[in-house]
């Protein structure tokens, strides 16, 4: 390969994202993986009075106090289900810790540009503010969620106020 090929290819590769798949009901999600820092079981949480039922509660992770938010309830699914594979997510948005609750993680994928298109702006079970657009690859569909965005929202705002 000569190099004009290799800095064509090491630019496609930095533009590149690698995100985490899960899934809530029928449908596969997707987060930015540099936002994860680790994947846990679901565990019993304290409950918080007067919480959106949403926040599950909170949890001591190592001495840090982490609200829980499950995103099944959050993006209104029919059945809400805890078992087996039920699992944590905790992620880093904005200085704060936080656990979202889903009903499984499935892979890392590696989308390039090309493969993220832009959120329709209707049926979707969510906001599309919170959608940062939908990956294809193969034949699966992801929607790209903006972690960000979701958990900083004025309705999470009182997960800001839990943990505190």
């Amino acid at each position: 390969m000569n190099q004009t090929n290799d800095a064509a290819l090491a630019a496609a590769e930095a533009h590149n994202r690698e995100f985490l798949v899960f899934s809530l009901g029928e449908e596969e999600y997707a987060i930015d993986i540099l936002k994860v820092q680790e994947i846990r079981g679901y565990e019993n949480v304290t409950r918080i009075a007067n919480a959106p039922d949403f926040i599950k509660g909170v949890t001591n992770l190592r001495g840090v106090i982490v609200p829980i938010v499950d995103l099944r309830i959050k993006f209104h699914l029919d059945k809400v289900e805890y078992g087996g594979q039920t699992v944590v997510i905790v992620v880093n948005v904005e200085d704060r810790v936080v656990g979202i609750v889903v009903d499984g993680v499935s892979d890392v994928m590696t989308l390039s540009p090309d493969q993220i298109k832009p959120a329709p702006e209707f049926g979707v079970t969510l906001s599309s503010d919170f959608l940062s657009g939908l990956g294809s690859l193969d034949d699966r569909m992801l929607v790209i969620v903006d972690i960000d965005k979701l958990l900083t929202s004025d309705e999470m705002a009182l997960v800001e106020s839990v943990a505190d």
